[in-house]
């Protein structure tokens, strides 16, 4: 089996380069309707984004998300949050330690979508 997470975007290349530059995802694929990322440590591990109107969305998945939020496990948050907000990023939340053994920020790409991203962590 395999997984993929394909979220929609009104700017492709606006989500290409958040996702790039944050999280150095490669470019496995892309066209003007498509853009298939991959971590550059498995190429297996992929994160697809297409473009809001194409006709494979259905009209009712057209809209901005809510309810959900995506989750990446780095190396170093605090390292990526640096970059983070070197981007300009609106950080929702910053670093900080979880009851849970994660230490976390939050922003949202430029689709809306919340972006958890986080590290390993003593537990509190």
């Amino acid at each position: 089996m395999r997984i993929l997470t394909n979220i929609c975007s009104d700017d492709l290349q606006s989500s290409k380069r958040f996702y790039v530059d944050l999280l150095g995802f490669d470019v496995k694929y892309e066209s003007d309707w498509y853009i298939q990322l991959c971590s550059p440590d498995n190429a297996e591990i992929e994160y697809g984004i297409i473009k809001r109107q194409h006709e494979l969305v259905p009209n009712l998945y057209q809209h901005k998300p809510t309810g959900m939020y995506v989750t990446f496990v780095v190396s170093d948050v605090d390292n990526t949050y640096k970059k983070a907000v070197a981007m300009g990023l609106q950080i929702l939340q910053e670093p900080r330690n979880e009851f849970y053994g994660q230490r976390r920020f939050l922003t949202q790409d430029p689709n809306g979508c919340l972006i958890d991203i986080c590290s390993p962590c003593e537990m509190q």
